[in-house]
């Protein structure tokens, strides 16, 4: 045997500080998204859309489009090949409009010319009549007894109902407030895009930005009435996500184009169309009741939810499931009647968005708890510790809490933190960089929250995740490469995946290939499900792996494979070299695929709403510091501090961006974001309008981690990428009751509520 060299450390491990890979391509402008995608020959595709919620479709009168130079194709529903209906739960969204537009800027024609310019001009000329209908604005107007229905089944998507104990159970103090949340769109930096390229065997590949490879793949197919496995999809670089990536938007109409014309086609869309082309947060309408005992301990929960569906379910049925379950947030709650209804309307289609129903309730239920404290003259973060679940409580569902609960530990780290101090800088005030407030006028007050969410898909969803990686030697040099089908939506999956690599087989060099359909699915990434489903199969394919490693340096040696390691490129008798892993492998190659799932779970019973529906829960709490000037109406949010329980910190640099970003969405959902729709239409066009935090607004984000281990996931890891968001904008409300005395009922908070008159 050749000489040993020696011991090198790997780096990047699990629980290592590790800059991503694609960063300084990122930040420098090289990095390709999926807007920044060519091919020879190709043309670009348009959708031409509703400007009415809702309306017949009488005719449609496309001559005049296909008439103008450099046009290849105008395709309405009669150019559809395969289902006319598509959803990623219920399939109830026309391909294309075909006799009803449903809402504000419904797909009802594709264009495709050799030009945007050309495109765009084309699609202006086609010709649609419409015979207009009213349209159902509200959950309520859509609910009301003689609403006309919206689909055939009515317009009532779900609703689930949750009965424990006596719910009727009386109390020495009841507190009651009725909630609001308007619409929050995703806002994610990169809009809609993707490029169609037919395979010349009358199937497509697509390039395009998405959060689910296999379950976008299945719908395109049906819609084309292809087999799947002439439908490939290939991961490009997605420009932030949140949710809104799980539902179709150009998929499929871009390989309508493309197999059309028989060209690739690229569809890109605009900021304007991508406001009106994919899902927002559901808005909201909730009514609760809390009741508790002479010492501040809740006794019952009473609450009422509606969220508006929008035209379309997408993934409204699990929404208002996530809304129900956790409507109590994470508290000990003996006896709880809930009650939540989706309902369709003629808004903007809803979906999912970071948080998932979780973020809607925590305003209500966190508004709530404070009501309580103000009426028993209690502190509130003592009241909420005093009723924090513990370890094994159970939800109103019936559910056992499963693991560690970190509401109290949370909570004190952030009573513990020393307060910002007063800024004399005139930019650090409520008016910014303007200027505009006045220090006389300007109070400052703090809030706290807590929040929890679950982890994964519910409800008995199959939950999978299969990976495959291979061990090599090139070029003397140990190689793992690893393959699954997760979407790398700037969360560092692909990273996560790296590290485990180096982890369990203790190599340097990690490949990850291209997230594609050509193998098993690796579900979405959302529910904060990806890192502990994924890096579990990572996990298993890895140890395959290397127990067959260790078994061929057994044979070698003659050692016990037990009493074998793999660290820093070689394979390990205690302290001593056996051999290089690349010069045991020799032409070797190492190959494993296996698949992961969570523990199962079930159903909820439909007339109790018992069941243990979820696959894992993560707690998160914040305390927000405000300073508002009360006569102008202006609030700053100073510092929001976020305490989380992580499980197992994957990649410490990694997780604190991902508290931060979640942090100031919810900073925004509190105070600026909203997208403006009126009678059915979207008033909303550009970010200028939509109001997202900016570096100037964003608040300072204090980060607290802690790492209790969940005992069923991967190295004791928790999802982390929702569970931000959800106490955030109670925090940040909280503080600016406590700095106005305004009962503040309604997110987002205008500058007119804060005004103290």
């Amino acid at each position: 045997m050749s000489a040993l060299p020696a011991e090198r450390t790997v780096r990047g491990r699990v629980g290592d500080r590790v800059v991503r890979s694609d960063a300084r391509a990122k930040v420098t402008g090289s990095f390709a998204y999926s807007s920044d995608l060519r091919a020879d020959g190709m043309l670009f595709g348009v959708t031409v859309r509703s400007p009415h919620p809702h309306a017949r479709l009488l005719g449609i009168d496309a001559c005049a489009a296909r008439a103008m130079p450099g046009v290849r194709a105008v395709l309405t529903h009669a150019d559809v090949p395969g289902a006319p209906r598509v959803g990623s739960v219920l399939p109830d969204q026309p391909v294309l409009a075909v006799d009803l537009v449903r809402h504000h800027g419904e797909p009802v024609a594709l264009v495709a010319a050799d030009d945007p310019a050309t495109a765009r001009a084309a699609a202006a000329l086609v010709a649609v009549v419409y015979e207009l209908l009213d349209p159902l604005t509200s959950v309520q107007a859509a609910l009301a007894p003689g609403a006309p229905a919206l689909h055939p089944g009515g317009n009532e998507l779900r609703t689930v109902r949750i009965l424990h104990g006596d719910p009727d159970a009386g109390a020495a103090v009841v507190v009651r407030g009725s909630y609001e949340v308007g619409v929050q769109d995703q806002g994610f930096l990169g809009p809609e895009s993707g490029l169609a390229i037919p395979d010349g065997r009358g199937g497509v590949v697509l390039h395009v930005a998405t959060q689910w490879l296999h379950a976008d793949r299945n719908q395109v197919a049906a819609g084309l009435g292809l087999d799947r496995d002439q439908v490939r999809l290939v991961l490009a670089g997605v420009g932030g996500a949140f949710g809104a990536r799980e539902d179709l938007s150009m998929q499929l109409h871009a390989c309508l184009l493309a197999l059309a014309t028989e060209r690739p086609v690229k569809m890109s869309y605009t900021r304007e169309e991508s406001f009106l082309g994919h899902v927002h947060r559901h808005p909201a309408r909730m009514e609760y009741e809390h009741a508790a005992d002479a010492d501040g301990r809740l006794v019952a929960v009473r609450a009422r939810l509606w969220l508006d569906g929008g035209a379309y379910a997408s993934s409204s049925p699990a929404v208002i499931a996530n809304a129900a379950t956790l409507a109590c947030g994470p508290y000990t709650v003996p006896n709880a009647r809930i009650e939540g209804t989706v309902a369709y309307t003629n808004n903007p289609p809803s979906g999912a968005m970071r948080g998932f129903g979780a973020v809607q309730v925590a305003v209500a239920y966190e508004a709530q708890m404070d009501r309580l404290a103000a009426a028993l003259g209690a502190d509130p973060v003592q009241l909420r510790i005093a009723n924090a679940l513990p370890s094994g409580g159970r939800l109103p569902t019936g559910q056992p809490v499963l693991g560690p609960v970190a509401t109290p530990q949370l909570l004190e780290r952030l009573a513990a933190l020393p307060l910002p101090a007063p800024r004399d800088d005139p930019r650090a005030g409520p008016g910014g960089a303007f200027g505009a407030w006045d220090p006389a006028a300007t109070r400052r007050a703090v809030g706290y929250a807590a929040g929890f969410k679950n982890l994964a898909f519910s409800e008995g969803f199959d939950d999978p995740a299969t990976a495959r990686v291979r061990l090599l030697s090139r070029d003397g040099v140990a190689v793992a490469e690893v393959h699954t089908a997760a979407t790398e939506l700037g969360q560092g999956v692909v990273g996560v995946q790296e590290q485990i690599v180096r982890t369990e087989l203790g190599v340097g060099e990690v490949v990850v290939i291209g997230a594609d359909t050509t193998i098993a699915s690796a579900g979405s990434a959302s529910a904060s499900r990806l890192t502990w489903i994924v890096g579990g199969a990572v996990v298993a394919a890895c140890r395959a792996v290397r127990a067959e490693v260790l078994d061929l340096a057994a044979a070698v040696s003659g050692a016990d494979p037990d009493a074998l390691r793999l660290r820093h490129g070689l394979v390990l008798s205690g302290a001593t070299p056996v051999a290089t892993i690349a010069e045991l492998l020799g032409d070797e190659i190492v190959e494993r695929e296996r698949t992961f799932r969570h523990r199962p779970t079930s159903a909820l019973d439909p007339d109790t709403g018992q069941g243990d529906c979820h696959a894992g829960f993560a707690f998160v709490a914040h305390r927000a510091v405000v300073d508002v000037d009360i006569e102008l109406g202006l609030a700053r949010v100073v510092e929001l501090a976020c305490a989380q329980d992580v499980g197992r910190a994957m990649n410490p640099l990694a997780l604190e961006g991902q508290l931060e970003g979640g942090s100031i969405q919810g900073q925004g959902l509190a105070l600026t974001e909203e997208l403006l729709v009126s009678g059915g239409v979207v008033q909303t066009t550009s970010f200028g309008e939509y109001r997202i935090p900016t570096i100037v607004d964003a608040a300072t984000v204090p980060t607290i981690v802690l790492e209790l281990g969940d005992p069923e996931a991967p190295y004791g890891l928790k999802g982390v990428g929702e569970l931000p968001s959800i106490s955030a904008t109670p925090a940040v409300l909280a503080a600016l009751r406590a700095a106005t005395g305004a009962p503040l009922t309604r997110v987002p908070a205008r500058p007119e509520d804060l005004v103290v008159r």
